[in-house]
């Protein structure tokens, strides 16, 4: 036990001990044995639980034994990709998801983002800045869980219905399924129906004032939720592109 003044025991920084997040699970999965010893070490240090693997296949048989809260994913991996992987676990699991990805991984790391990963960083990362990613994500994932939503209201737009103490969406009653994310912008634009919404502004709806994200991440997941609708109702077309301004939730 660390001791303070003397016969006194040191109390943890108030910080921590009201961060409901440490001790948080988190899945590495990269075959680059000095990512997984590097980023581990220092999640670690933050107070995270850290399961490493150095590939998708192994990763994917681990987890649906032993879930986790959140799972950091490599692209380029043998045997099962990070791709392979992410569709394997949102067959079961909304849990948050980010992607490490190189400099050519553009492709790779957009069709990711529409198929439901939450986030992706660009090797090398700082990993302070993955730190936060992380927090931001499983904070959104907690929020949904303890039920901090409660006293929100139920939004209703037309044939939209949005329960942020649930997280629910439907559309003409049929059940819409979205991650945090997409279920965070989809809410910000229909709080206002009819006006306009920058990039930056469902960002910040999104991953909180402090978390930069660039402008290709909002897009996809954007047409992630146009794709998820279109599913729905193939006549879904309330989320309007203003080119140049941003976005609007069409509400007739």
């Amino acid at each position: 036990m660390m001791m303070g003044p003397p016969g006194q025991p040191m109390r943890s920084p108030p910080a921590l001990q009201k961060d409901r997040l440490v001790g948080s699970t988190i899945a590495l999965v990269d075959d680059d044995r000095n990512i997984l010893t590097s980023v581990s070490m220092t999640l670690e240090a933050e107070g995270f639980t850290v399961r490493c693997y150095a590939d998708g296949a192994e990763a994917l048989k681990a987890i649906q034994q032993q879930p986790v809260d959140l799972a950091i994913l490599d692209i380029k991996m043998p045997r099962m990709d990070g791709l392979e992987l992410l569709s394997h676990l949102r067959k079961q699991s909304k849990m948050p998801v980010i992607f490490l990805t190189s400099k050519d991984d553009e492709v790779d790391e957009v069709l990711g983002l529409r198929m439901g990963a939450d986030d992706y960083i660009k090797k090398p990362f700082s990993q302070r800045l993955l730190i936060e990613r992380i927090r931001a994500l499983l904070r959104r994932g907690d929020m949904a869980r303890a039920g901090e939503g409660e006293s929100e209201p139920v939004i209703q737009r037309g044939d939209l219905l949005l329960d942020p103490a649930r997280h629910q969406c439907t559309w003409k009653g049929e059940s819409v399924d979205l991650t945090v994310t997409e279920f965070l912008i989809l809410k910000a634009l229909a709080l206002r129906p009819g006006h306009v919404k920058s990039r930056d502004q469902l960002m910040d709806s999104a991953y909180g004032e402090h978390i930069y994200v660039d402008d290709r991440t909002i897009d996809s997941h954007i047409k992630r939720l146009r794709k998820k609708f279109k599913s729905a109702d193939n006549e879904f077309s309330q989320i309007e592109t203003l080119y140049g301004v941003g976005y609007r939730y069409r509400d007739r």
